[in-house]
């Protein structure tokens, strides 16, 4: 088991982890999600002791690792940009890490075959890394992780780069990798939908500090504070009462001529594809409302335009008051 207790870290006098307590239980998949610059890759680099942090400690099983050097702590890492060798082919990059272990020849090759074979890359030993495609370079770099066996798994955002159809079927095969495998796993990343995906627990960070640990359903249903609210895309609005957060698609739409609900005036709409998604700026006066975003079916009877005024409601059991 990993515990991280207080770490502490500082770039140039800016603080880039506030006093982190985390940590990840054997076979669990900990994701750890936040937007960019709120130290979840320097999280995952002080627990890898590639960052010398101010304070705090690292433990396995109890055993504390501070004057253990990275490359014997027995974590596997996984970087989005892969960090593969070009000069070597696949089973060269995968053999890497058996190399800096000393893993006899016979026996190294063996554990690259069975990697390869585990990342759906089986007979891939000899081709050029110039050869493969974005999403078999991922495979290649996941299978160098997996080839020392060990005991935690650290990926840091690792399908950043690949086009989303690629990464949300990669996320299906991690997770049940990771599963099959009974890994330990730490796994960074800003974007929502691969940690809702992945996680068993979920940890939010925010400015160097954890803001929410939770299943992921319990995340997603009851975010703690305002800053978690934003960053997984509820609106934060006085607009139907004391402050809550509701999401986009709890907001209903009704007829103004109903008096229905909080009146307000679109002032954008966008169509990704599935939904339409409209900013309302409720009230009279757009100068001094936020636009709450509404999210309307594609079957809807009735898309309104920019400039339409519409009707607002919401249902209060979903919505979350949040500290004033």
């Amino acid at each position: 088991m990993l515990r991280a207790h207080d770490l502490r870290l500082t770039y140039d006098g800016t603080p880039a982890l506030a006093g982190v307590t985390l940590d990840v239980a054997d076979g669990e998949i900990v994701c750890v999600l936040g937007p960019s610059g709120c130290g979840k890759s320097s999280l995952l680099r002080a627990v890898a002791g590639l960052e010398p942090t101010a304070s705090g400690t690292v433990e396995w099983d109890g055993h504390d690792l501070a004057k253990v050097p990275p490359h014997r702590r027995g974590f596997g890492l996984m970087f989005q940009d892969h960090a593969l060798f070009p000069h070597r082919d696949v089973g060269g990059n995968v053999a890497f890490g058996l190399r800096m272990q000393h893993i006899p020849r016979e026996a190294a090759r063996a554990r690259v075959e069975e990697a390869l074979a585990l990342v759906g890359l089986a007979g891939f030993g000899a081709r050029r890394v110039s050869e493969l495609s974005g999403g078999e370079q991922q495979r290649v770099a996941l299978a160098r992780a997996l080839a020392p066996a060990p005991r935690l798994l650290m990926l840091d955002e690792p399908l950043g780069s690949l086009d989303r159809a690629l990464r949300d079927r990669l996320v299906t095969e991690l997770r049940a990798l990771f599963l099959r495998l009974e890994l330990s796993v730490l796994f960074v990343t800003h974007d929502h939908s691969e940690a809702f995906a992945l996680a068993d627990r979920l940890v939010v960070m925010h400015d160097g500090r954890i803001e929410q640990v939770g299943p992921p359903t319990e995340v997603w249903r009851r975010p703690t504070n305002e800053r978690v609210a934003r960053f997984l895309g509820w609106n934060v609005t006085d607009t139907f009462g004391p402050r809550l957060a509701v999401r986009p698609e709890d907001v209903h739409l009704v007829s103004p001529a109903t008096g229905d609900g909080v009146r307000g005036r679109v002032t954008a709409r966008t169509f990704p594809g599935d939904r339409y998604q409209l900013e309302v700026v409720p009230g009279d006066d757009a100068a001094l409302r936020v636009a709450l975003r509404v999210v309307v079916p594609v079957t809807a009877a009735t898309i309104p335009d920019v400039g339409d005024i519409v009707g607002m409601t919401v249902d209060p059991a979903a919505t979350v008051p949040l500290p004033g």
